[in-house]
């Protein structure tokens, strides 16, 4: 067992050290509006008291983070959803959750609020350190939130250090018996509503591997997670990101994930799903195991994708966008007229947020395949195709 002091600069707060940064945050200028807007129903210095008050994690999560994500549902949802949740209940010891990643807070948020409620321990969070490095206070609240710092921005080297350091704070945290960790398929947001894993994530889930890539992955217990929004949180965003990136290299605006965060929470989400698939069975792990070298990972790769996208719930979003794109009829009978008068007028004022100077259809094309995407991932996955056309 490594000692704790290699996992200093990554690993969450423990209850000590997250009671101080609770109380630093606690004194922030911004509480008393932030409470006011969460907590209208209490008095306007609750969540000050509440951080101060807290005397551990687990707390925390109680006091604060579970009455702020179900304020979250509750004002900017229509309903939420979840099936799947059986498999968590299942498993044997602590589990990796490999998670689509749709939006930067809410898809382990939500997680973390339905483990909540089903009286299962919550997990340790993934989170790339670009959302900590501009704010101390950011930084408080989420590695007081049970977030695992992952290093992003650094040389080719250094990133193959931190790689292994986190790969082995992964392994170790689970194997252990200390935690479940919950983790998003690929380094960022799906920007095009395409979800696929990382060949390099697997890569780095086996680096600490001691034992046979067999016992490497299953000791894991890797659960795939599916979230699925009505309307995607940041999506004209995401849509504009696409449309610079075909010209030039995109720069991220200064504070701009701390942006998406307060977006992501506020924007209206419809109706929201999120399914727990069938954890990877031993059968597939070792089917994978005979493979040769990188086809190992991909073997891998391709049951978690399997899974995330059976778990996908289609809205009439994704319906309506599909037949737009591709100028069908096909699913039209899962929506009504007044549904696609209402769908294109959401489109437009949308689009209606980002600079006059962009291309509009060229931006409305990118914006309703976000929506149209997963449709097609359904459909190849039916038909045997490939789910990403490279």
């Amino acid at each position: 067992m490594a000692d704790k002091s290699e996992f200093d600069s990554i690993c969450p707060y423990n209850d000590e050290e997250a009671v101080k940064a609770l109380g630093k945050v606690a004194n922030h200028p911004a509480v008393f509006a932030i409470s006011e807007y969460l907590f209208p129903d209490r008095p306007i210095t609750y969540l000050r008291d509440a951080l101060k008050s807290v005397r551990n994690i687990d707390e925390f999560q109680e006091k604060v983070m579970n009455d702020a994500v179900l304020w979250c549902v509750e004002h900017t949802m229509n309903e939420f959803s979840y099936s799947g949740i059986s498999y968590i209940k299942g498993i044997k010891g602590k589990f990796l959750a490999m998670s689509n990643h749709r939006d930067i807070i809410l898809d382990p948020a939500i997680t973390q609020m339905v483990f909540f409620k089903n009286g299962i321990p919550l997990t340790e969070i993934c989170v790339g350190d670009n959302l900590i490095k501009e704010s101390r206070t950011v930084e408080y609240l989420l590695r007081s939130n049970r977030m695992i710092k992952v290093i992003r921005g650094i040389s080719a080297r250094e990133l193959y250090l931190s790689s292994q350091v986190l790969s082995k704070y992964i392994r170790q945290t689970i194997t252990s018996g200390k935690a479940s960790i919950w983790l998003a398929q690929r380094q960022g947001r799906t920007k095009d509503g395409i979800d696929t894993t990382e060949q390099g994530l697997l890569k780095m889930l086996d680096m600490s591997g001691e034992k046979s890539f067999q016992e490497n992955f299953s000791e894991l217990n890797i659960i795939p997670l599916s979230i699925s929004y009505e309307y995607e949180p940041c999506d004209v965003r995401k849509a504009r990101e696409i449309l610079i990136s075909r010209t030039k290299k995109y720069v991220k605006a200064r504070h701009e994930d701390m942006h998406s965060i307060v977006m992501g929470i506020r924007q209206k989400k419809g109706n929201v799903h999120l399914n727990f698939g069938l954890p990877l069975t031993e059968g597939e792990i070792e089917v994978a195991s005979k493979c040769d070298k990188n086809d190992r990972y991909q073997a891998i790769r391709q049951a978690v994708d399997k899974r995330v996208i059976a778990g996908y719930h289609l809205w009439k979003t994704n319906y309506m966008a599909y037949d737009r794109v591709w100028n069908t009829t096909k699913y039209s009978d899962l929506y009504t007229k007044e549904d696609v008068e209402a769908f294109e007028a959401y489109t437009e004022h949308r689009l209606d947020k980002v600079e006059k100077r962009l291309d509009r259809d060229a931006l409305r094309d990118i914006f309703l395949r976000i929506y149209a995407n997963p449709v097609l991932s359904k459909e190849r996955l039916a038909a045997g195709e490939p789910l990403r056309q490279e």
